[in-house]
Parts: structure tokens; C-alpha cells; sequence
């Protein structure tokens, strides 16, 4: 009447292993495999340089300002370089020697220093437009670059991950269980029912 059965269950449970190269760590358990770069390494300031400023990279790009360090100085550099030769060569060359044979009047003075500013003025805007062009040049490749190097720590980061992987999987012990189990107790089961159905009758 009781038949017997039986149920085989199997567990496997990974080794666990971590693995490392220069740039990063994994370890792997029975929980999975955790991933991360070495500190202080390039992958890493890469990795974290991109996540908190590829935004304000992006808006630099879109809108390219005078206001960053780099553009700053470059204009400065620029604006005091050419005040000093541009004044320096109208006093040299036109306004030092005319006076000196008195055929200079101020009025004239006045007129060659406004054409000055105004010779000024348009290098500078033209050299601002310049600037500002290049600027959203040096930009993008330093977003291409960034991102380059930032996909290259990536790669590592999933090679490593799976090779710890790999090497927990093939430390891994499997392990069966088998229960053993009787139908008796549902046999009774259904002869008390049959019976019961008998004596109603």
C-alpha cells in the first residue's frame, strides 16, 4: 500500500576567490562576485573624475565661457601682450619721433591713441571669438579622452569580475541531497475517506 519516493536536491557553493591586477580587486563568494578599482590608482580617478565632472564638462562644451582659469589667463596674456606692443610701437615709431621735431600736435596724439583702442578693441574681439572656439575644441577631446580612458577602466573592471568568477566556479563543491519519503500516511488518508463515504451510505 505505502510507496516510497524520493527527491534529490543539488547545491553548489562557489570557492571563495579574489583576484587582482594593479588597477582592481574582485572577490567572489557563494553571494556573487564584487567588483571594485585598486585606490588611489588611475582607473579609479578616472572612474570617480567622470561620474562627479562630465556634466559640467558637457555644459562647458555646449556653452563655451571666458570665465574658466584656462580662458582667463589665455586673455589676460593676450590683452596685456598686445597693449604693450602696440603702444610701444606707436610711441617708438610715429609719436616719439614726431614730437621730437615738434610735428606733433596733441590733437593728433589724441586721434592716433583712439585709433589704437579702437585697433585693440577689434584684435581682442577677434581673438576672443578665437578663444572661445578653440576652447570648446580642447573640450570635446578632453570629454573623448575621458571617456575613452573611462570605458578602458570599465573593460578591466568586468575582465577581472570574471575571472574570479571563473576561477570560484571551477573551485566550486556540488553537493546532493536525497529525501526519502512514504506515501503510507496519504494512502490512510484516502481509505478513511472511501470508508466514510461507505458507512454514509
Amino acid at each position: 500500500m505505502g510507496k516510497k519516493s524520493q527527491k534529490t536536491t543539488s547545491k553548489t557553493v562557489y570557492g571563495n576567490t579574489t583576484t587582482t591586477n594593479p588597477y582592481v580587486t574582485a572577490t567572489t563568494n557563494n553571494n556573487g562576485t564584487v567588483a571594485n578599482f585598486q585606490p588611489g590608482t588611475a582607473f579609479e580617478a578616472i572612474y570617480n573624475n567622470v561620474n562627479r565632472d562630465m556634466g559640467n564638462l558637457l555644459e562647458e562644451y555646449l556653452n563655451p565661457t571666458l570665465n574658466s582659469v584656462t580662458n582667463r589667463a589665455k586673455l589676460n596674456t593676450f590683452n596685456d601682450a598686445l597693449a604693450g606692443s602696440t603702444r610701444q610701437n606707436l610711441e617708438n615709431n610715429i609719436i616719439n619721433p614726431l614730437s621730437n621735431r615738434n610735428m606733433l600736435r596733441s590733437s593728433q596724439a589724441a586721434d592716433l591713441y583712439k585709433n589704437l583702442s579702437n585697433q585693440n578693441n577689434a584684435s581682442l574681439d577677434s581673438y576672443i571669438s578665437s578663444l572661445l572656439s578653440e576652447s570648446q575644441d580642447n573640450t570635446a577631446r578632453m570629454m573623448s579622452n575621458l571617456l575613452t580612458m573611462y570605458m578602458q577602466g570599465l573593460g578591466a573592471l568586468n575582465d577581472v569580475q570574471n575571472q574570479s568568477l571563473q576561477t570560484s566556479s571551477g573551485n566550486a563543491t556540488r553537493t546532493n541531497t536525497t529525501k526519502t519519503s512514504s506515501d503510507t500516511l496519504s494512502d490512510l488518508s484516502r481509505l478513511v475517506s472511501v470508508l466514510s463515504e461507505t458507512f454514509r451510505k
